[in-house]
């Protein structure tokens, strides 16, 4: 971040009135981009922490870093005690093996994954994050002109993990370890964000949203505004099991908690909208349930209220196929909402999201911890 914006920043604090549209204050977008170039594969995420760490802490946050990773900071206020949360880490894969000629083998960075993703990496560019450097290389499979890509009945066959490599342009296993390449790193694909005009596409979308719109509420609000005791949190492995958020606390350390996350849509050929009926640019979406929980009704409520009260548009959605840090905070006891941004692709090297979902969703964030907090109403409703 320039110093010009973290000069703004302290001068808002100071009280003077700057519009959002000062040119020294740079675009959520523009922040949401810094985050996704970083790599930060499931269980190396510290360079998006080191980050949190350094910005929130700017901006006068109490940072603590957790044991596990987790990056945890009080922001102030007064009131009930609000969670905003959202994961560090991105999809990606693992070095399994190096053969004999120095190709790099891979299995799946997440947990439950059926599908290794195998429809998107062939092509693009690869990173493996060794231990001691990072090694750039290319998602590879055999071509047409070599092998078959038909079966007997002339169906493509899918591409999988034991058709995909890494090639880093190594002759020999050896060669490939003096490289930097080990078993176990981690491994991510790596193509440039592009932007067409409101729509940006690139990796890891999911979910330095969340970070981005975290890191500029702390730009846009002024903590004697507050009406909650704000905590945001970056947590580590959603992506294979939830981890770093199962271990943020039970119901005595947060009254409520907003997970953030981007959300999958059905807008676009073959897709089904009457499924989902969530479309780019229209709003962020509040979760009813995913495949994992039912989200909070008291907290969706409110967030509704807020979001009509405010003029801000928003969608609903209900995700099937989908889980998000919000079922592992409910599970431990915190009454929470899933406010999701939409996102095209997800879980690909090319998501897409709408800088107008990020706009809605930092107004409706920065109007919900400004606004009157009342104690929830025992049971959810």
């Amino acid at each position: 971040m320039c110093v010009s914006c973290w000069g703004w920043h302290l001068t808002l604090r100071k009280g003077e009135d700057i519009p959002m549209t000062d040119p020294a204050v740079p675009a959520c977008i523009d922040t949401l981009i810094e985050l996704m170039a970083l790599p930060a594969p499931t269980g190396q995420e510290e360079p998006v922490l080191a980050w949190c760490r350094e910005r929130w802490s700017g901006f006068g946050a109490d940072v603590r870093a957790a044991p596990i990773g987790n990056v945890v900071a009080r922001v102030g206020g007064t009131g009930p005690r609000l969670l905003l949360q959202g994961h560090a880490d991105e999809i990606s894969f693992v070095v399994r093996s190096i053969d004999d000629r120095g190709f790099v083998w891979l299995a799946d960075g997440q947990g439950s994954s059926r599908t290794f993703h195998a429809r998107y990496p062939v092509g693009q560019p690869a990173l493996i994050l060794g231990r001691s450097r990072r090694v750039p290389g290319v998602f590879a499979a055999p071509t047409g002109h070599i092998l078959s890509t038909r079966d007997d009945k002339g169906a493509d066959l899918p591409d999988t993990a034991s058709t995909i490599f890494v090639d880093v342009g190594a002759d020999s296993r050896e060669e490939a370890e003096a490289l930097g390449v080990h078993l176990g790193a981690g491994v991510i694909w790596n193509p440039a964000t592009q932007r067409f005009g409101a729509r940006y596409v690139g990796k890891a979308i999911d979910n330095r949203v969340s970070l981005a719109l975290m890191t500029h509420l702390l730009m846009t609000i002024d903590v004697s505004d507050l009406q909650y005791d704000l905590i945001l949190a970056a947590t580590v492995q959603e992506e294979i099991g939830l981890v770093g958020a199962q271990s943020l606390g039970g119901p005595e350390s947060f009254d409520l908690a907003i997970a953030i996350d981007n959300g999958p849509i059905a807008d676009y050929p073959g897709t089904d909208e009457g499924d989902l009926p969530v479309r780019l640019g229209r709003g962020p979406t509040l979760v009813h349930k995913d495949a994992m929980v039912h989200y909070d009704r008291r907290v969706i409520g409110r967030l509704l209220d807020v979001a009509t009260a405010n003029d801000i548009p928003v969608q609903h959605g209900v995700y099937p196929g989908f889980g998000s840090d919000g079922a592992a905070l409910i599970r431990a006891g915190i009454p929470t909402a899933l406010l999701a941004i939409s996102t095209r692709y997800t879980h690909s090297p090319f998501e897409m999201g709408d800088e107008r979902d990020l706009d809605s969703a930092l107004r409706l964030l920065a109007a919900f911890v400004t606004s009157p907090a009342e104690p929830l109403a025992a049971g959810p409703s």
